[in-house]
């Protein structure tokens, strides 16, 4: 530590500690590197959690935005990646069917919970939500186990 003395306005002499340079480069560098480790842990954590996913990887993906493939090598359904907190039916680029659109419309924001009970019976959920019997689904796939752990799975994989 440096200390510098500096004349107060009021006539006094008041004292004040100064980090050299070294000691705060040396900080920033522990901190970057803290940061770098927590990063290189967090990530295989996710792609453990995968495993949860297998059943939709046929036909939907998790692609990061820079291009990795998290999850998945299907085109059939939508990217899910960051899928949680999204309106329901609006990944650019994805044809989706008048069902998830109706949702969409009404307002069907996912969350972990609601993914969870749409996996489980897509077009039941779809109608429950927007009160209209006719609405159906275009994804036909009913998860019979794992649905907690798949809406687990895409809400941390952001």
């Amino acid at each position: 530590m440096v200390s510098l003395y500096v004349h107060g306005a009021f006539g006094a002499d008041e004292q004040f500690r100064v980090a050299p340079m070294e000691d705060t480069l040396m900080m920033n560098r522990i901190l970057l590197s803290a940061v770098a480790a927590l990063t290189i842990v967090a990530a295989p954590a996710v792609a453990q959690d995968s495993s949860a996913f297998n059943q939709c990887q046929s036909c939907h993906t998790v692609t990061a935005p820079n291009g990795n493939v998290i999850a998945g090598r299907g085109r059939t359904g939508p990217d899910l990646y960051g899928v949680v907190g999204r309106a329901a039916g609006s990944k650019a680029g994805f044809g989706y069917g008048e069902g998830i659109l109706a949702a969409g419309a009404a307002g069907l924001v996912w969350t972990e919970a609601n993914i969870a009970q749409y996996v489980a019976n897509p077009t039941e959920f779809l109608r429950n939500f927007t009160g209209d019997s006719s609405v159906r689904s275009r994804m036909s796939y009913r998860a019979r186990s794992g649905q907690a752990e798949v809406a687990a799975f895409l809400a941390r994989a952001r």
